[in-house]
């Protein structure tokens, strides 16, 4: 009786041996059914390891916390690491909010980006409304802040006035293109230019894109865009025939930029005025005048695409000797 107990014994012994040794092959990695049990967590996020509590991870309704209830499978290696495949680099910055409900975003728009993705993923809604918080605070300061765009190229140019979908007003001006010297007051209109335009930009930050050119063939030239085409335009240059030689004048016509300008915000927002709209201001109306020295050319390409061009005249100046030895350069 001995003898057949101990071979039973042994058959017994072995049959459990045989059903235990395919779970020792799960060891090194497998799925957990819950967390609960435990009072720590070790996370391995993407080769970044974190250890916390599973208190921290059930704050908030988020995918760490249905990991820690066992409803979202995690994968945990042989060391009991919950292996998460995300990159480490924000983890900590969740994390950190989940500890104590606030935390320092980064100042950089992109970094923020990321640490949103993050936010998203895990599904931390706190976090994710904290972030989108900061953008909207960074996103309110640049808009009040007035930036000037330089033009490079006329590609350029003609991509940014084509995409923008506010009217735009662009100053060229480039003193150094100019072949014969400059009249007494020509310096000091060219400043006056100059400041109008950093008025305005002051004035219509916002609603209108104010843009520089200082690559161009124009010494001083306003360009008012709408709809992504050349309303108007401003030339603010002339050749002045004096005695023997040629000078450039440069006049300072602020009541017609200014006029140009209001004319332009028609455009805003595509409100564009239609065969019976009112104008803001009718630049060729009975209530306007052009300046002495002005003239007004149009240009039409079919339709009501007219483009005003506002050039000042030329001007016939004299010289300080006798009436019999003056000369005049006439057009």
């Amino acid at each position: 009786m001995s003898a057949e107990a101990s071979v039973g014994s042994n058959a017994a012994d072995s049959a459990s041996s045989a059903i235990a040794t395919p779970s020792c092959h799960n060891t090194d990695e497998h799925r957990n059914p819950s967390l609960l049990g435990s009072k720590y967590v070790k996370l391995n996020v993407g080769g970044t390891l974190h250890y916390t509590t599973v208190q921290t991870l059930s704050k908030e309704d988020s995918l760490l916390r249905r990991i820690c209830n066992g409803d979202t499978e995690a994968t945990i290696d042989s060391e009991g690491w919950v292996v998460l495949d995300r990159c480490g680099r924000h983890f900590g910055v969740v994390l950190n909010f989940l500890r104590d409900g606030a935390v320092p975003l980064p100042d950089d728009c992109r970094e923020l980006d990321e640490v949103l993705k993050e936010a998203q993923y895990y599904q931390v809604q706190g976090l994710v409304q904290h972030c989108l918080s900061a953008m909207q605070k960074k996103k309110d300061i640049l808009e009040s802040v007035c930036r000037i765009p330089m033009i490079t190229s006329a590609k350029e140019e003609q991509r940014m006035i084509a995409s923008c979908k506010k009217p735009v007003v662009k100053l060229q001006n480039n003193r150094g293109n100019n072949k014969y010297s400059y009249t007494s007051n020509s310096d000091d209109n060219l400043l006056k230019n100059i400041e109008l335009f950093d008025k305005l930009v002051l004035r219509f930050n916002g609603r209108v894109l104010f843009v520089k050119d200082v690559l161009g063939d124009e010494i001083c030239c306003w360009s008012f865009y709408g709809e992504g085409r050349k309303i108007a335009e401003v030339c603010c240059t002339s050749i002045v025939y004096a005695t023997e030689k040629k000078q450039t004048k440069v006049e300072f016509p602020e009541a017609r930029i200014f006029e140009e300008t209001l004319n332009i915000l028609i455009y805003e927002n595509n409100r564009r005025a239609g065969p019976g709209g009112l104008h803001l201001l009718d630049s060729r109306g009975s209530g306007s005048s052009l300046g002495a020295g002005q003239s007004e050319e149009e240009g039409a390409s079919g339709g009501d695409r007219r483009v005003r061009r506002i050039h000042v005249r030329r001007h016939i100046m004299h010289d300080e000797r006798g009436h019999g030895q003056q000369t005049v350069y006439k057009d």
